[in-house]
């Protein structure tokens, strides 16, 4: 939800409290190392920091760094919807990590297919079905590399399996550099390790926390500490479980037979509030649409619904919306 993560670095700053990110994703952690965001350089270097540019430019034997920041995801996928970007390459993303609205909207599908798209995939995705070329990249099974841990220490892995036909992400992307005549001089997960060891970490001043207002993503009126925004409405918290319908999955389907049943939480009082009993099936709606879940009592703030971001047939955030949205929740068929 739009400006969570600056109310919790407020809240930490007022009572002295200290604030530790875990992120969801394995490698959230480790492409903020990378130099992913917008505003930073790798190792966590401020694009807008004159001498973090200097010191990148020495290490890379180059004449200068721009000090322009970079597009975010949705930010790049507005600028093609607008027609100012004419190719794009896309890796391992879905739609509803990258947009508010949680999927490929007509323009944005109609702009996909005018301009030249490259995707790396492992699994078939939203976007290799509109790409004019899909390199089925190595999954990590079978390439060296590391992950970040939240606490930022590096755990590196080998290759598990010799498939000579598997190609990394990196080697992909180098392939396309250097056919736009612009080597990026590496080309194995060895050589970005080894890139990445020899430009280290920046000892420099850090980039300024960003603050973000608080905001609904359907526009609503809300107040504080999770309680409901209108009349009838709550709010919706959400995230993924350990397994739910995630790609690299299929096929397993003994595995994908133990994923928890999906289900909507609310505590005693919400459940009161709207007339409803533990167990009973309602209807989950939010921006997006809506989905049918048995609902029962957990531990989840008044005026707060909480439901699995993904999970086999109820996918929430593809069907209803991101967490933060504004949502109903209404007795369904008995």
């Amino acid at each position: 939800m739009p400006g969570a993560l600056s109310a919790a670095a407020k809240l930490a700053a007022d009572t002295g409290a200290r604030l530790a990110w875990v992120p969801r994703r394995a490698g959230d952690r480790g492409a903020v190392e990378a130099g992913c965001l917008p505003t930073l350089l790798p190792g966590g270097r401020p694009v807008a920091d004159p001498s973090a540019r200097v010191d990148l430019a020495a290490a890379w034997g180059v004449d200068a760094v721009t000090g322009k920041d970079g597009l975010s995801a949705a930010e790049i996928l507005e600028e093609l919807r607008e027609g100012d970007l004419k190719a794009l390459v896309v890796g391992g993303v879905d739609p509803a990590d990258a947009l508010p609205s949680g999927g490929l909207d007509k323009k944005l599908r109609k702009a996909l297919k005018k301009a030249f798209v490259v995707s790396l995939e492992v699994r078939a995705s939203a976007f290799t079905e509109l790409a004019d070329v899909v390199f089925p990249v190595a999954p990590a099974s079978d390439k060296a590399g590391s992950f970040v841990n939240w606490e930022g220490r590096v755990r590196s892995f080998g290759k598990v399996l010799d498939n000579p036909s598997s190609l990394p992400d990196v080697r992909v992307l180098a392939g396309i550099a250097e056919e736009r005549g612009r080597s990026i001089g590496i080309r194995t997960p060895e050589q970005a390790a080894a890139e990445m060891a020899q430009v280290g970490p920046w000892e420099g001043a850090r980039a300024e926390r960003p603050d973000v207002s608080a905001s609904s993503t359907t526009g609503g009126s809300s107040t504080t500490g999770g309680s409901s925004t209108t009349g009838g409405s709550l709010v919706l918290s959400s995230w993924k479980q350990l397994l739910d319908d995630g790609r690299m999955q299929d096929g397993d389907e003994h595995l994908r037979a133990s994923v928890r049943p999906p289900v909507a939480l609310v505590n005693a009082a919400t459940l009161a509030s709207l007339g409803l009993t533990a167990g009973a099936e309602v209807v989950l709606s939010g921006p997006l649409g809506s989905v049918r879940l048995p609902v029962a009592v957990g531990e989840v703030a008044d005026g707060v619904v909480w439901a699995p971001a993904s999970a086999p047939g109820a996918s929430v955030r593809h069907l209803v919306g991101a967490a933060g949205s504004v949502v109903t929740l209404e007795g369904g068929a008995r």
